[in-house]
């Protein structure tokens, strides 16, 4: 193993509370990169110094070395940064699915998410900017407002906006500009969603991947009714399972090709190594932490 990211995931999973559960005793850790060392005679689809990338959660990425059968690994080019190669598998996915299979969006049109600032949330603004989509991305108040701002559209958001300052009525004039959004991507739940489904456009789909206010999204009766709003759930393992290898190796060479060509980059990270892996567990559980945590091998 090169590096693994820690992702919110991770944490649910070793928790008990996550959708997968491996068998124990189990590594922690569902995404990262590793180079090969050897491989056995009968192995045809990779060799020594490929670099490679888990099919699968639950593979177990915090560690130095590990043994796996050919099936459980995807080749990437070697040549990718390493932080980009360590958080490929997961958030840069789950982005671009959400960005491709709810709506047929054209260039042009809109889409609102919460959580802009999560590793998800920077992959929609940059793969919803080379696909011609124009993004209004909604964060927490913080401290650093200001900073966050600026790197979310240096990514290429066109709105950065604060939960607090949404829910304001003169927001819907500050939007005018903007096509009003058919997908809206949710991770958070609670008011904030509420909010997003507020500002959809009739028909419009509103799609959660996560909980992180820990609480559930609440729908009013009118704009079920009156806007014919859709309410879906996306989860990346899912989708692996109702998809073939093939399909998600060629949606990881898609997004191999946005990085080759500067229009995706990882998100803001913090290499730790392995050995300190407690102080970032301890950091990635910190409110409003900008940086995702990497163990480096």
């Amino acid at each position: 193993m090169l590096a693994a990211p820690i992702n919110p995931s991770d944490i649910n999973m070793i928790q008990g509370n996550y959708g997968l559960l491996p068998k124990l005793p189990a590594v922690g850790g569902n995404e990262g990169v590793g180079r090969v060392v050897a491989v056995g005679g009968s192995v045809t689809r990779l060799k020594p110094g490929d670099w490679v990338i888990p099919a699968n959660a639950g593979l177990g990425t915090w560690r130095t070395e590990a043994v796996f059968g050919e099936e459980a690994l995807i080749r990437v080019p070697s040549d990718l940064p390493l932080q980009s190669a360590a958080t490929l598998g997961v958030n840069p996915c789950t982005a671009y699915r959400m960005l491709a299979d709810f709506e047929q969006l054209q260039p042009g049109d809109s889409v609102i998410q919460n959580a802009a600032n999560s590793s998800v949330g920077q992959a929609v603004i940059q793969i919803a900017a080379a696909r011609g989509l124009r993004t209004i991305n909604v964060l927490r108040g913080r401290p650093d407002i200001q900073k966050v701002t600026d790197r979310l559209k240096d990514l290429g958001a066109e709105h950065v906006i604060t939960e607090e300052d949404l829910r304001k009525p003169e927001t819907a004039d500050l939007l005018k500009d903007v096509p009003q959004p058919r997908l809206a991507l949710n991770c958070v739940g609670g008011k904030s969603s509420t909010e997003l489904l507020r500002h959809l456009a009739p028909g419009g789909t509103m799609v959660t991947y996560g909980g992180m206010a820990k609480q559930p999204v609440v729908a009013s009766v009118g704009l079920l009714i009156f806007k014919d709003l859709k309410l879906r759930g996306f989860w990346l393992s899912q989708w692996k399972k109702d998809h073939s290898p093939a399909e998600f190796q060629a949606l990881i060479l898609t997004l191999c090709d946005l990085i080759g060509r500067g229009q995706l980059t990882a998100p803001a990270c913090s290499e730790v190594p392995l050995q300190d892996y407690q102080r970032a567990l301890e950091s990635a559980g910190k409110p409003f932490m900008s940086s995702k945590q990497i163990l480096t091998m």
